[in-house]
């Protein structure tokens, strides 16, 4: 646990002896795959922090239609947003795998803020790189194709989780194509549709959920990568 803490950046400039003592203040809460973790507009009391598997963050649409905000490992905070501005989660989490979280309730991380102010600094630079993050995820939503939202992550999944071959990039997609489309904000045919056409390209080869990435150079030119 205290090494865990060591590698984010929030407490890294903490000594050791004060990640120890901080490490008794987070309380372990496991989930397993699927289960809600917290929902939007809850109302916040406490830092999240992944500590094993993976946890997506998401909204829903008034028509009940999920986009997929980000998806986070471990080593990764959730809440900060709700917990400073004391409104209630702006996206719901949920555990993509079976997950166990530590949770910091509001007051420890508060104190330790006004002890240590390089923490609260961290924070906000964490807080600013997803503003950046959900930018970026707008402009794409509203300004690119499909074909184009979904050859990017590809590329992101290949260098995050892939394994060169003889043939390229094997890796295996991130989810369903269901829980693709709402990653990249589409449906599920369209998504199908374009796994398709990639590998009429040429540029990937496919077979049920294992995925790979033949050409690494003309995909980045197809979806505008290398802009």
């Amino acid at each position: 646990m205290t090494d865990l803490l060591a590698d984010l950046p929030y407490f890294r400039v903490l000594s050791r002896e004060e990640r120890a003592a901080l490490a008794r203040r987070f309380r372990p809460r496991s989930f397993r795959k699927g289960a809600p973790i917290f929902s939007e507009g809850d109302p916040c009391d406490g830092l999240w922090l992944v500590a094993e598997g993976r946890v997506k963050i998401s909204r829903l649409s008034p028509r009940g239609r999920e986009q997929v905000l980000h998806t986070e490992g471990p080593g990764a905070t959730l809440g900060e947003v709700p917990l400073f501005d004391r409104a209630g989660y702006v996206a719901s989490a949920s555990a993509l795998t079976a997950a166990r979280l530590l949770w910091l309730p509001r007051r420890e991380l508060e104190a330790l803020c006004r002890q240590c102010p390089e923490v609260a600094l961290a924070i906000i630079a964490t807080m600013a790189g997803r503003i950046r993050a959900f930018a970026s995820l707008a402009g794409d939503l509203a300004l690119r194709p499909i074909s184009e939202r979904l050859g990017q992550l590809l590329l992101a999944e290949a260098r995050r989780a892939g394994h060169a071959g003889p043939r390229g990039i094997d890796f295996i997609l991130p989810g369903t194509r269901e829980e693709i489309a709402a990653r990249i904000g589409t449906v599920r045919e369209l998504v199908s549709r374009s796994l398709a056409a990639l590998a009429r390209q040429g540029l990937i080869a496919i077979r049920g959920r294992r995925c790979v990435l033949l050409d690494v150079k003309r995909l980045e030119e197809a979806v505008g990568a290398a802009r």
